[in-house]
């Protein structure tokens, strides 16, 4: 009866220990962030409470169950310890996880902030997202590590493993040399700009938006919402369109087929005035010109201009149903047409001569 006592007095004293000091905590950062309102740190920091409490009561705990004197636990005292020391490291690993991500998310912000240019944005947002995956991935490893080498039967295999790590080391290599590439480009990706989220990528003859960076693979959203996922080494080792790079604002092009007297000059100031009352074009530039012929048809190309690819799809759109539809009512001669007549037989009489007069004529053989 006594243990049953002293064990819920060590309980209860270790909760309310923890409460207390988790309140005591989320109070000072409440207060932090009240006085300092630009900087999100210290809100963010109030996301790691959990893990916080977790960590204070198995640190609480593996210090004084062995002072409860409970029977049970005496008799399994090695069990409990081992169970409380990796829950003691779990919740470590998620606290640095958790406060990495407050001070990362945190420098983002501010720099978000004081910047008002899309790519840089972009890059930082695509680099921060991937720092913080490696730093998951490594914490999580080493905290693995760390739980197996409390087994001793894990601890002798790792000292035994040490004298043949070479042998394994050139093994793995060549067992995960794919993984390890899409590893190494997700840095490359990353740290050399060469592609970000938000970008607009054709990749595929697809084009869309990149979704998601990883380090190994990368999410591109097409126009019509599907998804489009590739080993990030696709971007390191094929040519592929970022329309991205160097600003968002395109050009585009719309073609149409048009008979041979079709009015080139006034489709031109239509196309002025389509323009004009489009909201999809920038005003940065346009023009409409022939740009080839064939032997029934022109080839008119019209160019506009759009600050995004979006705008610019739907400035093409409109100009080429406009286009076509003014040219259908006011001009409907300028529409392609197939052109036929009558075949012209060669100089001299002969049998077809007969045919062809027989034709003329409207008669017909049975035969």
């Amino acid at each position: 009866m006594n243990s049953l006592l002293r064990l819920s007095a060590v309980m209860g004293g270790a909760i309310l220990l923890t409460l207390a000091a988790g309140w005591l905590t989320d109070l000072l950062l409440r207060r932090a962030d009240a006085r300092h309102p630009e900087t999100p740190l210290w809100n963010l920091l109030r996301r790691c409470g959990p893990s916080v409490r977790v960590l204070l009561l198995t640190a609480v705990l593996s210090g004084t169950y062995r002072q409860t004197g409970w029977l049970p636990l005496r008799e399994h005292e090695a069990a409990v310890g081992r169970i409380l020391t990796l829950v003691l490291i779990g919740a470590s690993a998620w606290l640095v996880v958790r406060v990495t991500s407050a001070v990362v998310e945190s420098t983002y912000a501010r720099y978000a902030s004081g910047t008002r240019e899309p790519s840089r944005l972009r890059r930082v947002r695509t680099q921060v997202t991937l720092v913080m995956r490696i730093v998951t991935a490594v914490v999580g490893v080493i905290a693995a590590a760390a739980m197996l080498l409390t087994f001793p039967a894990f601890r002798a295999v790792g000292t035994s493993l040490l004298a043949s790590a070479g042998i394994l080391g050139i093994v793995a290599g060549v067992a995960a040399q794919s993984t390890l590439g899409n590893l190494f480009a997700g840095f490359q990706i990353a740290f050399g700009d060469m592609v970000r989220i938000g970008d607009t990528v054709v990749v595929g003859g697809e084009w869309g938006v990149v979704e998601e960076v990883t380090l190994t693979f990368l999410a591109v959203r097409t126009w019509d919402e599907r998804r489009i996922t590739m080993p990030v080494s696709y971007f390191t080792g094929r040519p592929f369109e970022n329309w991205s790079r160097g600003g968002i604002q395109m050009t585009g092009t719309v073609f149409l087929h048009c008979d041979h007297t079709a009015p080139v000059a006034l489709m031109r100031e239509k196309l002025k005035e389509i323009l004009d009352g489009c909201g999809a074009w920038d005003g940065r530039g346009w023009d409409l010109a022939v740009t080839d012929t064939t032997p029934t048809t022109i080839l008119v190309r019209a160019i506009v201009t759009a600050k995004d690819p979006d705008d610019l799809w739907t400035a093409r759109c409109a100009v080429r149903e406009q286009l076509v539809a003014w040219l259908a009512e006011k001009h409907p001669y300028a529409l392609p047409r197939v052109t036929t007549s009558t075949a012209v037989p060669a100089p001299g009489d002969g049998p077809a001569q007969e045919v062809f007069r027989e034709v003329r004529a409207g008669r017909t053989h049975q035969g």
